[in-house]
């Protein structure tokens, strides 16, 4: 459903395809081509998720899933190598869209976001990709008709921005953004669910700063 949705709002994203089996998998890689990546539905947190880069790998991996069947498939999507990621967290009414601020990670795209490092007012970035990410944010939040906090995870390689995953929620990034911008993300979405417009509370413009802010993981191994 999410990937007929892209396609019907003419948003790129990686090819994919949802396998119930051995066989459909292996199909399925064949056609996108390896590497691919591989996960059970219905997880959260990259759970069970692995990039295969060749069908024994895939076949071992078909093994050892939990619980395949067509109630439970496995996903498989074209993995880009060496691509960035950003993220865009947002707020949406039903009509007006907040983009709180667009983050780039400074690892590539294949890390989860979790354990990645990323820049608030990317540096590096045209400003044709950088636009391209809010178009996209605000196409799906309406699209989705989004009541609060929208979350857009992309990637970009060879000057193609595509969508890999979108939250209608708050994300880990909404309350780093918030402190760096002074925009009350969290607060101005709580009132929103509550029936507030943007227009009505005076958010609808993204935050300008005159700065950059820079988001590092902490990873307690105790």
């Amino acid at each position: 459903r999410f990937g007929d949705l892209l396609k019907k709002l003419h948003i790129p994203h990686p090819r994919d395809g949802v396998a119930t089996n051995l066989r459909e998998a292996e199909d399925i890689a064949a056609l996108i081509g390896y590497p691919v990546l591989v996960r059970p539905s219905y997880v959260l947190g990259g759970r069970g998720m692995e990039i295969v880069y060749k069908p024994e790998s895939l076949r071992e991996y078909m093994k050892t899933a939990v619980n395949v069947s067509p109630d439970h498939p496995i996903l498989i999507e074209k993995f880009l190598e060496d691509a960035k990621e950003f993220d865009v967290d947002a707020v949406c009414d039903g009509n007006d869209i907040l983009i709180g601020g667009v983050l780039q990670h400074i690892e590539e795209a294949g890390i989860h976001s979790g354990d990645s490092a990323c820049v608030l007012m990317p540096q590096a970035e045209s400003v044709q990709v950088i636009e391209q990410l809010k178009d996209f944010t605000r196409k799906l939040a309406l699209a989705l008709g989004v009541r609060g906090l929208i979350n857009v995870q992309c990637a970009e390689k060879g000057g193609i921005v595509y969508v890999l995953e979108v939250n209608p929620r708050a994300s880990r990034t909404v309350p780093f953004i918030s402190k760096a911008t002074g925009v009350p993300l969290a607060g101005l979405a709580a009132r929103v669910m509550a029936g507030e417009s943007l227009k009505k509370l005076d958010f609808t413009k993204e935050p300008v700063i005159r700065h950059v802010a820079v988001k590092e993981a902490v990873l307690p191994f105790a």
